[in-house]
């Protein structure tokens, strides 16, 4: 099937999609050609501020409104540069925006901004979440109203620096430092790949209520997926829900796959299932699934607008569906 483009009158990506007061909002990286050289940890991707889209109606068709700029990293204290992906989540007439961007010594961590109403504005606390650390936050309201932040990304995302974190301390959390970028997604292929983290938020929504753990994926036998499986997670960590199941959602990087895999609870573990999407045009493959209505859609993006320019990237949407066994249907995007 051929996927939408969303909005091409501009360059996004990383589109977070959540229904709130019956409207869909997507929340998007904002890409642009910041003239920075290529490399692998990303230094081309220089993204500067944040808008949401809404859309009233039928995804694959109704209108997409950009609402205007919503946060600029001029307006983060403790932010430098390079907002990466973010999600916002609803509580009691509030919505919380957690991004991600690198602080004044090149260290990724998360954030969170405030607003009143899902168009923004959104106003910034003065510092980050504290112990927070790499990229990519998804924000998992579950049915109890507990809600989860779900993030991690190699290479660029730096979560190889760390190991799991031992404690929440009231200055924080003590976390490991475990080596150097690629270490050990490559020479050691037979290990357990590195795995993204969880941790349930503070009842206000600002910090973390515990240290976060390791979100594992194991196969049908119950092993952990190894670092040289095609499967293994890298980035662009996404939950939903469906039939009472949790699904852990996410890019394999360089693999250019997005996979899922299920659990019965927010911390998993959770058992590999398969590919949601075949490979897009452009390296980095990014994503959120949500239902509108009665109806499932697969929200990402590809590089075909910008001649596959990496960092110039362009919002999609496609339907998506389940089999009588709750597996996600493999897509294939068109074009």
């Amino acid at each position: 099937m051929k996927a939408r483009y969303l909005f091409p009158q501009d360059y996004m990506a990383d589109p977070s999609a959540n229904v709130f007061n019956g409207k869909l909002y997507i929340y998007p990286s904002h890409d642009w050609d910041s003239g920075e050289c290529f490399d692998d940890d990303g230094g081309h991707f220089q993204m500067k501020d944040y808008h949401v889209l809404r859309i009233e109606g039928d995804p694959m068709k109704d209108e997409v409104v950009d609402c205007g700029k919503i946060l600029d990293v001029e307006d983060v204290k403790w932010a430098e540069k390079q907002m990466w992906d973010n999600d916002v989540v609803e509580k009691d007439g509030k919505y919380y925006l957690i991004f991600s961007a690198k602080d004044y010594n090149g260290v990724f961590h998360l954030g969170v901004a405030v607003a009143d109403k899902p168009e923004g504005p959104f106003v910034p606390q003065d510092e980050p979440i504290r112990g927070s650390f790499s990229i990519d936050p998804s924000v998992f309201k579950d049915d109890d109203g507990q809600i989860y932040c779900y993030f991690g990304g190699l290479w660029g995302g730096q979560l190889q620096w760390y190991r799991a974190p031992q404690k929440l301390t009231k200055d924080g959390i003590d976390l490991g430092h475990a080596g150097d970028r690629k270490t050990e997604l490559y020479t050691t292929p037979e290990t357990p790949a590195l795995a993204s983290f969880v941790a349930r938020m503070s009842d206000d929504v600002m910090q973390f209520s515990e240290a976060p753990r390791a979100v594992e994926i194991v196969d049908e036998n119950g092993e952990p997926l190894k670092a040289g499986d095609p499967h293994r997670f890298f980035e662009a960590s996404w939950m939903h829900k469906y039939n009472g199941k949790y699904y852990f959602s996410y890019s394999t990087g360089d693999s250019h796959l997005l996979c899922y895999a299920v659990g019965d609870n927010p911390y998993g573990p959770f058992t590999y299932k398969g590919v949601i999407l075949e490979p897009v045009v452009g390296w980095t493959t990014h994503h959120s699934i949500t239902k509108v209505g009665d109806k499932w859609y697969l929200f990402h993006h590809d590089c075909v607008p910008s001649n596959d320019t990496t960092w110039l990237r362009s919002v999609k949407v496609l339907p998506l569906e389940y089999d009588a066994e709750g597996n996600i249907l493999t897509v294939k995007d068109d074009e």
